[in-house]
């Protein structure tokens, strides 16, 4: 059951994280969520019991330490990125770059320092005592991203007081993730010093994520975190996607009627008919059809059945009187007309 809920949270995070790095590397923007989801997939795929077993093979207790770096990465650019969303991205940057390589270096050197490491599942409780570099280990790892996770929820609290809609809805899940990490990582300091405590120290099986409260603090909790974070940050992105897929559907309707008219006025064409983003693109296709409207004659008034079919019975050459020009309209009016245009332009067109 855990295997299972570990593996499926790390893959909806890795999922996620491509499908934004396709985003990213298409807009240009959102590289660093790329790279916190797919390190927080990373590490849950990691800490699967499964995975460590296998990994353990490499070195032992090898899977501890990748999914503890993972995780650490992960919090980085979620610090990051909710900064970003708030306008704050420049402030701190470097202190955060500096603390995070140098957790990791804290992180690698102890735990290649260690002896005695067990194979199979990484459960360190009962090596506490007489490893202190363990103890580092884990003081480290635990400080470190208590303090990225206070500050990913000081920074959406502050910041969900302006927002709005989607961005509202996912600081809301970060900020609620937070909470969950904090209960996780509070658990996990008592359960460490309660093993540096014990005389025999040993570590608790769970049936289930949430089988009992120290099972719950330390695995169920993560999870719901998780989840919580990869659902918060893309939440934000859904009205960006949602108008995405509006744009690319206006353009392919678009496309026979500007064809038809960049045929007719060539002069219409720009020379670079591309863009950065389909937004761009889209702006450039209703700019031409909007001039070869204006040449073919239709003024803002006429019906869009009307308009299609002026456009469809155009001369072979055009009209030598310039038509008078048509009042700029706002961008949604606009995008409506021409729709209604290249709509019934197609519809002429499909019937002949």
């Amino acid at each position: 059951m855990i295997d299972i809920l570990f593996v499926a949270v790390g893959a909806f995070a890795l999922f996620a994280g491509i499908w934004r790095a396709v985003r990213a590397r298409r807009t240009g923007a959102g590289a660093g969520l790329a790279v916190s989801l797919i390190a927080l997939g990373a590490a849950f795929c990691f800490l699967s019991n499964r995975a460590q077993q296998f990994e353990s093979e490499l070195y032992p207790s090898l899977g501890r330490l990748l999914s503890n770096l993972a995780t650490m990465v992960a919090a980085y650019g979620i610090g990051l990125t909710v900064a970003e969303i708030s306008g704050t991205r420049d402030r701190g940057r470097r202190t955060r770059l500096v603390a995070l390589g140098v957790a990791l270096t804290v992180l690698v050197v102890t735990f290649f320092s260690t002896s005695g490491l067990p194979r199979g599942v990484g459960v360190f409780d009962q090596l506490y005592g007489t490893h202190p570099t363990l103890v580092v280990y884990v003081f480290t790892y635990t400080v470190y991203l208590g303090f990225a996770v206070i500050d990913i929820g000081i920074v959406s609290a502050v910041t969900i007081r302006a927002s709005g809609g989607a961005l509202r809805a996912g600081l809301a899940l970060l900020l609620l993730a937070s909470a969950f990490a904090v209960a996780y990582l509070a658990g996990k300091v008592v359960a460490t010093l309660h093993a540096l405590q014990a005389d025999h120290p040993a570590k608790g099986l769970c049936r289930g994520p949430f089988s009992t409260l120290p099972c719950t603090l330390d695995v169920g909790f993560p999870a719901v975190s998780v989840l919580l974070i990869v659902l918060g940050l893309t939440i934000p992105a859904v009205p960006g996607l949602v108008a995405a897929r509006r744009d690319a559907r206006t353009l392919r309707l678009l496309r026979p009627l500007r064809e038809h008219l960049t045929r007719r006025f060539p002069e219409i064409a720009r020379i670079d008919p591309g863009g950065a983003s389909r937004r761009e693109r889209l702006l450039t296709a209703m700019s031409e059809t909007n001039d070869g409207l204006i040449l073919a004659g239709v003024t803002p008034e006429l019906p869009p059945p009307a308009a299609a079919r002026l456009v469809r019975d155009l001369p072979d050459e055009p009209d030598e009187t310039e038509p008078p020009a048509a009042p700029a309209e706002p961008f949604a009016a606009d995008v409506a007309r021409l729709r209604a245009i290249a709509r019934a332009y197609g519809k002429l067109a499909h019937d002949g």
